[in-house]
C-alpha cells in the first residue's frame, strides 16, 4: 500500500491557507454529563450555543462545514444560521480533530487525506462505534483520496510545522491503549509515512486529567516553523508544574527537522477549575488559526487578557478573536478539538 509521503504528499502548517475549516455539531449528550453521570441537559445545550459562536467566528475568514448527525440536520442549521454548510454524516461525539481525516497536500493543488484508526481515546469511552468511521465518510464526501493509516492516532495528538517537524507527547502515542504491540520507532516511521515529517520531538506528560491521555494540543502549538507556544505555570504546587517544566526543557533542547533551535512563546495557563471532581483542561494553546485570523479560547478568569495579547503578538499577521469556552471544556476538549483545517488545493 502507498503512503502519502511515497506520493509526494505532506501535512502543511495549519497557519497555511485552508480551502475551509470542518466541525461536527454536539449529539452526545452524555459527554457534558453531571455529578450523577446523567447527562447535562443545560450543559449539552450551552455546548451546541458554543460551537455555534466558534463555527461563526471561523466563519469570518473561511468557510466552515458542519457535519451533522441526520437526526440533528434542522436543529444545527437553525441554531448556526446563514452562511455555515451543514453536511449530514453518522457521528457519535463532535471532536472533529480527533475522528476526522487529516488533510495532506503536495503544495500544487492536489489534497489527500489520512485516516486514522480511532478507537474512542484508549477504549475511554464507550458508543463512539461511528466516529471510527467519519474521516474516511469526510474524505468521500469531498471525492478526495484515503489513505488508511494502520495506527490508533487522533488529530489532537500531534501538531506540524510543515516543514518536516512534528512534536506530540509520551503519554498518548506511547500509552499502550493505543498501539501496545508498536515501539516508538516504528510509531515514528508510519508517522513520517503518513505525515511527512523526518523529525519528532516528544514532550513527557499532558495536562493534568486530561481524558485524552496528554493531546498536544492542550500543552503546545506550532505558531510558525522554528516557533512553539508552551502552556506554563509559575506555582510549584500545581500539579502540572512538574509536567510543564520538563516539557519546557525538551522543546528548549530541541532542533527541528532543518537543524534550528526552537523559540520558545511561554502562555501562562488559567486557575484551576474542577467538573465532577475532574480539573478541566483549560489551555490557551488549544485555538484555530483560520486564513487571516486565530480564533482562541476565554475563560472568564485573570489569565484571559494576558493570554489575549500573548497570542496577539505571537501571531502580529492576523485578527484575534476570543471566544468563550468553558461551556466546551465541560465535555472535554477545547476550540482545536473541535475543528478540522483543510487546506487549500
Amino acid at each position: 500500500m502507498t503512503t502519502p509521503a511515497a506520493d509526494g504528499l505532506h501535512m502543511p502548517g495549519e497557519w497555511e491557507p485552508h480551502s475551509r475549516c470542518w466541525m461536527a455539531w454536539p449529539c452526545r449528550a452524555e459527554t457534558w454529563s453531571g455529578e450523577s453521570g446523567a447527562a447535562d441537559e443545560e450543559a449539552f445545550e450551552a455546548a451546541r450555543t458554543a460551537y455555534a459562536d466558534v463555527a461563526r467566528a471561523i466563519a469570518r475568514f473561511e468557510p466552515v462545514t458542519m457535519v451533522c448527525d441526520p437526526d440533528d440536520v434542522a436543529e444545527a442549521s437553525l441554531t448556526l444560521g446563514a452562511g455555515i454548510q451543514v453536511v449530514p454524516l453518522p457521528i457519535s461525539d463532535s471532536w472533529i480533530r480527533d475522528t476526522g481525516p487529516s488533510f495532506v497536500t503536495d503544495g500544487k493543488g492536489r489534497v489527500a487525506g489520512v485516516h486514522w484508526r480511532f478507537n474512542a481515546w484508549g477504549g475511554n469511552y464507550p458508543g463512539c462505534a461511528k466516529d471510527q468511521e467519519v474521516g474516511r465518510l469526510v474524505l468521500e464526501h469531498l471525492g478526495l483520496p484515503c489513505y488508511e493509516a494502520p495506527l490508533v492516532m487522533e488529530g489532537g495528538s500531534f501538531h506540524v510545522d510543515g516543514e518536516g517537524t512534528l512534536i506530540t507527547t509520551e503519554q498518548c502515542l506511547l500509552n499502550p491503549n493505543r498501539n501496545p504491540n508498536l515501539s516508538r520507532a516504528e510509531i515514528e516511521t508510519f508517522l513520517k509515512d503518513h505525515l511527512s515529517v523526518s523529525s519528532v520531538i516528544w514532550l513527557g506528560e499532558g495536562y493534568q486529567d486530561d481524558e485524552t491521555d496528554g493531546h498536544i494540543d492542550e500543552i503546545a502549538c506550532f505558531v510558525r516553523p522554528g516557533v512553539v507556544m508552551a502552556l506554563t505555570t509559575d506555582d510549584p504546587t500545581d500539579a502540572n508544574f512538574k509536567a510543564f517544566q520538563d516539557n519546557l526543557d525538551r522543546l528548549k533542547r530541541a532542533r527541528d527537522a532543518r537543524g534550528r533551535a526552537l523559540e520558545v512563546i511561554e502562555i501562562r495557563q488559567p486557575a484551576r477549575r474542577d467538573r465532577n471532581g475532574v480539573r478541566l483542561t483549560l489551555s490557551y494553546t488549544n485555538l484555530y488559526i483560520a486564513n487571516g485570523g486565530v480564533v482562541m479560547p476565554a475563560f472568564e478568569d485573570f489569565a484571559d487578557d494576558e493570554a489575549y495579547r500573548t497570542v496577539r503578538r505571537a501571531f502580529p499577521d492576523r485578527e484575534v478573536i476570543q471566544i468563550p469556552a468553558l461551556d466546551i471544556v465541560r465535555g472535554g476538549g477545547g476550540i482545536h478539538c473541535i475543528t478540522q483545517q483543510q487546506p487549500a488545493g
